[in-house]
């Protein structure tokens, strides 16, 4: 990383500090800090275009415990969807089937993750991305121009499917657990996005949108000065698909019509979100949206689960436009490009998000 000092400041010299200590921002907290460090102060986090979610709201879907007495329940289902996705780029799910039992053991599992001795966690913190199960603060902490108030408990759940022994005791069958949930739910969603294309059930799955499947459980921690930084910057997902399980702090907010809005709290609905992967193969017929998550101004951490839906880790798949939504008045706006691209460990930059903007012919 470049060093940068201002006066006193040399920010490599503090973000290797912070990152030696293991403990991610969760250790800072526990310190008793009452400030918060220069690394991660964000003047992004006092942007003004923000807008009451009164005015334009996520919409909210009603999945009907995924059972389908009828084709015209089901295509009511897909309408909804579709109209979501190609003008929102999120939904909130309701009725989504997932036990709510199984979701607050998550939940708590994760929160366990994050609050159990140092000791314990400081064995899983790595920097090193190719291993199986990893714990960080920032994946990107140097590189990016300023750090987010937020630790990370990550594991790739599928293809290889990891050993329970190979995940953290205090929360690994949990994550098991509801990882085959979220699997019978992204295939349904991936049925149904398939439908809104006019294709057949099965082509988004076919094609490999369900053959990558990362876990990232995130604790926000309480933050001493939640003006100065965000709980994650503005990004788009470099992803096919997100799928979020989150509590009832909040503090995700999504750009639309050029306004920051506030997703939905609802510890009971899962958010699911359009990454950039689904934008570029269905040639901008549906929309990865910008979105950032505010620092915890709360007394209590926030913890949030996204299961990314990507390209598998050891792929090889070169994606595109999908052949059969390509036209004369619809020709490709995007090249082909190897799967790895979208991985999601990419440094962000301070202004704009260019994830697609590279690739457009």
């Amino acid at each position: 990383m470049e060093k940068t000092m201002v006066g006193a400041y040399d920010r490599a010299a503090e973000v290797k500090e912070f990152d030696e200590m293991k403990t991610g921002v969760k250790g800072l907290v526990d310190a008793g800090i009452t400030e918060v460090p220069r690394i991660f102060h964000n003047p992004l986090v006092s942007v003004k275009n923000y807008k009451p979610s009164s005015e334009v709201r996520i919409p909210s879907i009603d999945f009907g415990g995924r059972v389908f007495e009828s084709p015209v329940t089901r295509e009511s289902l897909v309408a909804k969807v579709k109209e979501a996705v190609e003008n929102y780029g999120f939904f909130q799910s309701i009725n989504h089937g997932f036990p709510l039992d199984l979701m607050q053991r998550m939940r708590d599992g994760v929160r366990a993750f994050h609050d159990q001795d140092p000791l314990v966690r400081k064995t899983f913190y790595t920097r090193d991305m190719d291993k199986r199960v990893k714990y960080f603060s920032n994946p990107d902490l140097f590189d990016s121009p300023a750090a987010s108030w937020r630790d990370t408990l990550t594991c790739f759940m599928f293809p290889d499917v990891p050993k329970k022994d190979d995940l953290p005791e205090i929360c690994g069958e949990i994550m098991l657990e509801y990882s085959k949930e979220v699997m019978k739910f992204a295939e349904l969603v991936f049925e149904l996005l398939s439908e809104a294309l006019g294709l057949s059930p099965n082509h988004l799955k076919d094609i490999g949108c369900t053959k990558g499947f990362c876990m990232l459980c995130h604790c926000y921690p309480p933050c001493p000065e939640p003006d100065r930084t965000l709980g994650a910057a503005q990004h788009t997902d470099r992803t096919f698909l997100t799928i979020l399980l989150q509590d009832d702090i909040g503090g995700l907010q999504a750009v639309q019509d050029g306004y920051y809005i506030d997703v939905p709290v609802n510890p009971d609905a899962i958010i699911v979100n359009i990454g950039d992967l689904l934008q570029l193969v269905t040639n901008d017929k549906f929309v990865s949206v910008e979105h950032r998550v505010m620092a915890n101004g709360s007394k209590q951490p926030r913890i949030a689960v996204s299961s990314f839906f990507v390209h598998p880790p050891t792929s090889a798949s070169v994606y595109g436009p999908i052949k059969e939504l390509l036209s004369e008045e619809n020709p490709p706006k995007y090249r082909e490009t190897p799967g790895g691209y979208s991985n999601h460990f990419v440094p962000r930059q301070r202004v704009g998000n260019n994830s697609l903007s590279h690739l457009r012919i």
